[in-house]
């Protein structure tokens, strides 16, 4: 039984991933994994007993509902992946007090500022 709960509510905790920041309303996400809202209740007060996730009540067509948010999200590698360290060849010889070093780093440098122009300006698509 204890196995049953710890696989549902990884379960759980994973399609609240998958909705990234903006959340999944607890009342659709019972409707996708087959619960009753009882036991779909039980498992999310759980996760955010364990700080999981955060718990927001709102209002959805006239029924009161949760906003299930996760409260850290799983590190993608995407965010590094065009890292220039990644393919340097001064990588061996790079520390933060060496004659190479990030914080001097023009390639570090443009990848950042590139990284970053990207992000706000998908965040004003939004």
């Amino acid at each position: 039984m204890e196995e049953e709960n710890l696989d549902l509510t990884s379960k759980v905790y994973k399609l609240i991933i998958e909705h990234g920041k903006e959340g999944i309303l607890q009342s659709n996400l019972w409707k996708e994994l087959g619960l009753t809202s009882r036991d779909g209740s039980r498992l999310a007060i759980r996760l955010e007993k364990r700080n999981i996730i955060r718990r927001e009540k709102v209002l959805d067509d006239g029924r009161w509902t949760y906003l299930l948010i996760p409260l850290k999200l799983p590190v993608q590698i995407k965010s590094i992946e065009l890292s220039p360290c990644i393919v340097c060849h001064d990588e061996e010889k790079c520390s933060s007090d060496g004659i190479v070093t990030p914080y001097k780093c023009t390639e570090l440098e443009k990848w950042v500022l590139q990284e970053y122009c990207e992000k706000q300006s998908s965040e004003e698509d939004s």
